[in-house]
């Protein structure tokens, strides 16, 4: 059966769109402090994200790579609508769109600007978790042991006393799963996870790098500028794989179960992360009253933009 020209346009607005919700969900979760979870519930396609990332399943992606047999194409196609694929596509693409060209930004300003851009970062970060305090309830001892729980953990990953098992491509698909997961939850950002576990501004670089590298191609570059950050790339997509199909779905169940505790634990690990990325500014500048003074105003302006963002959309919930 065609479709008619209203149809099709009405098909390409609707495409459209919510390749541009992508790019919202992407810029937000590309920048710590700011969720992309958060970003779906504000424009309120939040409830078919979750349902289409929990129909992901290995049974229904195997449908659809034996799609390649004729006889199996009627199965695959139906595994595909179930899956929402119509919607998980264009929104993906938006947010890859936005986070590639947000990580660029990042590697070139990890490098020229460290002490504004992570300052501008720590602001971020602090607010939010302010704002997402605002939205819940401490009633129970229970309730302050896990919000101490979490903003002790945070500030312990934060200054390496607690690090990741493993290193190199274990802690890429580590950071990976966690990162993924975040993304959908609202009030968690993918990238605040990164600097939480010290991979944010290298795997900015690796991304931008393997971009260079694919656009290098056409003039007559070296295949090796892909490979090397292409590698990286790959295995931060696999550990997000891996965490669509268990952390994400794990957190999700807790979320139906215990709602307002696991969200004290969640918002509690980004305000023990706030010092987090103050740690990038030590690492390449000494701690003089000048760079002080620098980070404190940037941190603020951070600050700023983000309850300026709270108070646009009408504030965060959480819920």
């Amino acid at each position: 059966m065609g479709y008619s020209v209203d149809e099709r346009l009405v098909e390409r607005l609707s495409m459209f769109r919510i390749y541009a919700y992508g790019l919202c969900m992407g810029t937000a979760d590309a920048l710590p402090g700011v969720s992309g979870g958060t970003i779906a519930l504000l424009l309120g396609f939040y409830g078919r994200l979750i349902a289409a990332i929990t129909s992901i399943t290995p049974s229904r992606i195997w449908t659809v790579l034996n799609g390649v047999r004729p006889g199996n194409r009627n199965s695959a196609r139906e595994a595909l609508l179930e899956i929402d694929v119509g919607f998980l596509l264009p929104l993906g693409l938006g947010a890859v769109t936005a986070v590639a060209l947000i990580a660029s930004a990042v590697a070139s300003l990890a490098e020229s600007h460290p002490v504004a851009l992570f300052g501008f970062f720590t602001g971020l970060i602090g607010a939010s978790a302010i704002v997402l305090y605002r939205e819940l309830q401490v009633r129970t001892r229970t309730d302050v042991l896990v919000a101490i729980a979490g903003v002790s953990l945070a500030l312990l990953i934060a200054a390496n006393i607690l690090e990741l098992p493993g290193s190199g491509a274990i802690t890429i698909v580590f950071a990976g799963a966690l990162a993924i997961s975040a993304m959908i939850l609202p009030g968690v950002s993918g990238s605040l996870i990164l600097i939480l576990l010290g991979q944010y501004v290298f795997l900015s670089g690796e991304l931008s790098a393997f971009l260079s590298g694919i656009a290098g191609l056409a003039g007559g570059g070296s295949l090796e500028a892909v490979l090397d950050p292409g590698t990286t790339v790959v295995l931060f997509v696999a550990g997000g794989l891996v965490g669509l199909l268990s952390v994400a779905r794990v957190v999700r169940a807790a979320l139906d179960r215990h709602r307002n505790t696991t969200l004290l634990f969640l918002v509690s690990l980004i305000a023990g992360s706030t010092p987090a990325p103050l740690h990038n500014i030590g690492e390449t500048h000494t701690w003089t009253a000048d760079t002080v003074v620098l980070a404190a105003v940037w941190t603020v302006v951070g600050a700023i933009a983000l309850f300026a963002l709270d108070r646009l959309v009408g504030g965060f919930d959480p819920e």
